[in-house]
């Protein structure tokens, strides 16, 4: 009876079905679970000793094909296949569920049975839980904030009938408690965020809390799959970006810059990543960048730029443009929110002193309600939007990127809200225009591109941008001899970014 349960639940369509129901806790198709796996050493499979945990279970899968290789790599030891499906579930596989209901999912998937005490599951425990645990956890609130994960307390303090998405493993100063054992191996897909009762949609990641705390466990190997957004820091993850960059075990990184080409329908600004963390033998990272169904890999040093350059094509172009050491293009874009004014605000019909450039058009409005970027307003300013033109990141269908969306020349007395960034300012009108067509060249949006990994712009973006003399016009032709590049990259940037002209959306 055992086999034929074993043999029906493990159908990979059933889970694929199941896979991705929303953005913050992404199911994962059970081909890129075995891509993980084969990640891994496969001695390990046939070893009755090797033990294996989910921190962040959702549907099994992670457990479910990990016991699929240990029921072939282990039948020499164990001839008996209920005995090897006995000694794998209780000794090797163990699982910690986000929800009750994904531990229900889980334990379906994994024992054949939702209650692994009752008859129908393939391996009898003890109990309705088995090894897959699920233990509804309380936020500790502070301020308002979970001190653990940053929830908001507006949120997610709730009543019993409702999972409060407190979830074990992160809230926790003690991990290894748990279960009160050492593993091998820790391989998940942790939930991704959580909202932190910011303005509009804001939320704190999560997935970086998972990741530190299958470090503290000191593991042979991690291996999990997350956004790719850490690449570039941000919010909640400057230090994880820098601890991932230096540490020298995370020896593989398979990089999806559609998260689409990952889980398919699902949209994550900057894509999505797996990566294997070595704890006994660190050695340089083997990157495997995909995009538009080219596959690239490199050994690389992930600590070589402040942020992660995800495409290997681009490092050469980079190393070029560097050898010149000038000034970077960062130096020149302002902050946030120019001139003091909400995304919110629009100008009137009715002329005023100062024209103002807004979402919902243009119009004008008195200079006593702008509340700073006063020595800016009588000069010539080049605007572009703060959002990238691409939705989630993502390349358009024949994998190619705009990369800034408004681009528009401002004269004195013209100012924007904070939908938007004053990229340069100048005192003439030609310097602006020079300005803006170099922003409009393929060369500096691919520049830009590179430390992209959201829909959002800001000063440290334009790092690998270089200042060029303004008083004369820059183009791609131009730019590609000054910095020598050769046919390869000139023909690299040509496939990725799109033409664009001076104006709007």
């Amino acid at each position: 009876m055992a086999e034929g349960l074993f043999e029906n639940v493990y159908n990979p369509d059933v889970l694929s079905c199941l896979a991705n129901l929303s953005n913050d806790e992404v199911f994962t198709p059970p081909e890129i679970v075995n891509q993980m796996l084969d990640m891994l050493p496969q001695e390990l499979f046939s070893d009755p000793d090797t033990t294996f945990l989910d921190p962040a279970c959702k549907t099994g899968v992670f457990l479910r094909e990990t016991a699929k290789r240990l029921i072939k790599g282990l039948e020499p030891q164990f001839p008996d296949l209920q005995e090897r499906i006995d000694h794998i579930f209780h000794k090797q596989l163990f699982g910690i569920a986000i929800t009750e209901l994904t531990s229900l999912l889980s334990r379906r998937g994994l024992y054949c049975s939702k209650y692994p005490n009752s008859n129908y599951s393939v391996s009898r425990f003890d109990d309705a839980q088995g090894n897959i645990r699920f233990k509804r956890i309380s936020h500790k609130w502070e301020k308002g904030k979970c001190v653990y994960c940053g929830a908001s307390e507006s949120q997610y303090e709730r009543g019993d009938e409702l999972e409060t998405h407190a979830y074990e493993w992160i809230h926790t100063i003690k991990p290894e408690e748990i279960f009160n054992m050492k593993f091998d191996v820790i391989i998940s897909n942790p939930p991704y965020q959580l909202s932190d009762g910011g303005n509009g949609a804001s939320a704190s990641p999560l997935y970086q809390l998972f990741v530190e705390k299958a470090k503290m466990l000191k593991p042979r190997y991690i291996t999990m799959i997350i956004p790719s957004r850490w690449f570039a820091g941000g919010k909640g993850l400057d230090d994880f970006r820098k601890e991932m960059l230096e540490d020298n075990r995370n020896v593989r990184i398979v990089d999806y810059v559609n998260a689409k080409d990952c889980f398919n329908g699902i949209s994550l600004g900057g894509g999505v990543c797996y990566f294997l963390w070595d704890r006994d033998n660190p050695r340089p990272c083997e990157f495997t960048n995909i995009h538009d169904d080219i596959i690239s890999t490199q050994i690389r040093d992930l600590s070589e730029f402040p942020v992660f350059v995800r495409y290997n094509e681009a490092i050469s172009i980079i190393h070029k443009v560097q050898s010149f050491k000038e000034k970077t293009v960062s130096e020149l874009v302002g902050t946030r929110n120019p001139f003091g004014l909400s995304s919110a605000a629009r100008g009137s019909e009715y002329e005023d002193e100062i024209l103002l450039y807004s979402s919902g058009g243009k119009g004008y409005i008195p200079k006593n309600i702008i509340t700073q970027g006063n020595d800016i307003i009588n000069k010539y300013k080049v605007m572009i939007s703060k959002v990238t033109s691409e939705h989630a990141g993502e390349p358009d269908k024949s994998g190619m990127f705009t990369v800034i969306s408004t681009t528009r020349v401002l004269s004195p007395n013209e100012v924007c809200t904070d939908s938007y960034l004053v990229a340069f300012v100048s005192d003439t009108e030609n310097e602006a225009i020079n300005f803006a067509k170099y922003l409009c060249s393929k060369f500096f949006r691919f520049l830009l591109l590179q430390a992209v990994s959201s829909i959002n712009l800001s000063k440290d973006k334009f790092q690998f941008i270089p200042i060029q003399d303004f008083s004369q016009e820059w183009h791609d032709e131009l730019l590609y001899k000054k910095y020598s590049l050769s046919k390869e990259e000139i023909d690299f940037i040509e496939s990725m970014i799109k033409p664009k002209e001076l104006g709007g959306e």
